[in-house]
């Protein structure tokens, strides 16, 4: 008999959708509650409440029973999420714009995913199923919404496993003691998540009062209930950096929802470990964990087969994306990331800021955080992945957990203003906003911003030709301007050799590896990739 890649399609979604099905977790019966408009992008529901400031960042407040926070949540935040979901899907529907292939990968990942709901504490279940009521029915046709935005938490890991890390290269890095102005405790994160700037373009602060465990806030997007960067109302913090890993056979807990477990229900080290060691995870995770209680700070590293602890071993403690416990230690997947990916790079130039300074205040983490240089202040261009800055972060936050202050960056990645909480104010309802920031960077009025900006502007041009077939005719003149843009990056060269190979020019094509190779390149995998392309480039002609 043959078995046709139809047939074998067909009896694929008719397994999905007979027992691969996500159901809804059992919830109070409650009616959709209807918000109060207070003014201009400013919502109320009860004791909850969303605003956007001055700095065009949205401030939301949650309480009560897992439900009615989802609910609260979704009522308020029903456009934004909506908006959310139909970037995201757009985004999807770029990479993958035939609706046939559309369809495959929609069954694919609701078979991959369909045991989640089994690694997913309930109260996390029936508070994204309150979200979920408030989003479109427009995207019915994928799955239903709850469905949908349990997927959405597990999007992060999968993007992680499949895309080899190519959308992330957080960094993260604590001080204290001499190496703090106050000798307190003070964190600095860059979370490098990037899938387009319009994803990035609303911002959620949210603050959190759940009826069990600890207060807390997290800086992400709308419909977004996991955490990424958090701080709770006992002092303990927690981000997360991606690590490498082996691509994933199955889904388990995605990691922003133990990561919201942790935050949420721990005050000291001892309990986030606990926590994390008792989870079962899909992909390859750092979980940097700060205690005001401990006054330390622990990178708890997590891989689907394996767990280690790495403690801050002095004053200060600094995380990429590679692990440093001694349970990685022989790893070879490890061995390798550090060796052939950008991580070491990074980890290596925030070493070297930090052992250059003492009494660091949060101006100070501000300015590492926005570093582009390489070692020794080398230039390495706009957008390098091997700079702690790589102009595409989502967002930055500073943490102070000795005295619960938690700084956001606004717009323009981490470039313009940090925006101050003081979470006891906001819990005890002293405030409802930011009481303290930090000044932009004076890059952000710079002609090298303005260069980077037309830089972007003809690189969202080039990848959409490259990875998406439309039309694009560059002139000699445009072509000077981009490379004018951004002259010392090799991103700019191996943009320009790709788009010659396309044109069919393959010896202009090698004359820009040529120079794309000149220029410091973001790693041995990426200079290794450049070399064969240089190689088949010079065999061809």
């Amino acid at each position: 008999m043959i078995i046709t890649s139809f047939t074998i399609v067909l009896i694929f979604a008719l397994y999905v959708n007979i027992f691969a099905q996500i159901t809804a977790p059992e919830v109070p019966h409650l009616k959709l509650p209807i918000r109060e408009q207070i003014g201009q992008d400013h919502y109320r529901l009860g004791e909850n409440w969303l605003k956007k400031n001055n700095h065009g960042i949205w401030e939301m407040y949650i309480s009560g029973t897992p439900y009615e926070r989802g609910l609260a949540y979704g009522v308020l935040s029903k456009e934004l999420c909506q908006q959310q979901e139909e970037i995201f899907v757009a985004q999807i529907n770029n990479f993958v714009p035939h609706p046939i292939a559309q369809k495959f990968i929609r069954l694919l990942i609701g078979f991959f995913n369909r045991h989640i709901p089994e690694h997913i504490p309930l109260e996390f279940k029936q508070e994204i199923y309150g979200v979920s009521r408030s989003f479109s029915d427009h995207y019915d046709y994928i799955a239903p919404k709850y469905m949908r935005i349990l997927n959405y938490h597990a999007a992060h890991d999968i993007g992680h496993a499949l895309n080899d890390y190519s959308v992330v290269g957080c960094t993260s890095f604590a001080v204290k003691g001499s190496k703090s102005a106050s000798t307190e405790l003070l964190i600095g994160r860059n979370f490098d998540f990037y899938v387009g700037d319009e994803f990035a373009e609303e911002k959620v602060l949210l603050f959190v009062e759940p009826d069990s465990g600890i207060a807390f806030s997290s800086y992400s997007w709308a419909g977004f209930m996991g955490v990424v960067s958090g701080l709770n109302a006992e002092g303990l913090s927690v981000t997360i950096n991606a690590s490498k890993s082996d691509i994933p056979t199955s889904a388990k807990m995605p990691i922003s929802l133990l990561a919201r477990e942790i935050l949420q229900y721990s005050t000291t080290i001892e309990q986030a470990i606990a926590i994390a060691r008792k989870r079962e995870v899909f992909v390859s995770e750092i979980i940097m964990v700060s205690s005001k209680k401990d006054n330390t700070v622990v990178l708890i590293e997590k891989s689907p087969n394996n767990f280690g602890v790495f403690t801050m071993d002095g004053q200060q403690i600094t995380c990429a994306n590679h692990y440093q416990s001694d349970s990685f230690k022989n790893d070879p997947i490890n061995k390798d990331n550090i060796t052939n990916s950008d991580s070491k790079y990074r980890f290596d130039r925030v070493n070297e800021l930090l052992n250059e300074t003492i009494n660091l205040d949060k101006e100070e983490v501000a300015t590492i955080l926005r570093d582009q240089k390489g070692p020794k202040g080398i230039d390495l261009g706009m957008g390098n992945p091997r700079a702690i800055n790589q102009l595409i972060a989502h967002h930055s936050v500073i943490i102070a957990p000795d005295s619960l202050a938690f700084y956001i960056s606004t717009k323009d990645f981490q470039l313009n203003k940090y925006l101050g909480y003081k979470l006891d104010y906001i819990f005890t309802g002293l405030s409802q906003s930011y009481s303290d920031s930090i000044n932009e960077d004076p890059f952000l009025y710079s002609k090298a911003y303005e260069d980077f900006s037309e830089f972007k502007n003809y690189r969202t041009q080039l990848q959409a030709y490259l990875l998406f077939g439309q039309a694009l005719e560059l002139s000699s003149k445009q072509i000077e301007e981009f490379i004018a843009s951004n002259k010392e990056s090799y991103l700019t060269y191996d943009l320009l050799a790709n788009y010659s190979i396309q044109k069919g020019q393959n010896t202009l094509a090698l004359k820009y590896v040529n120079l794309a190779l000149s220029k410091v390149v973001a790693s041995v995998h990426e200079k290794n990739r450049l070399i064969e392309l240089k190689y088949k480039l010079k065999t061809e002609n």
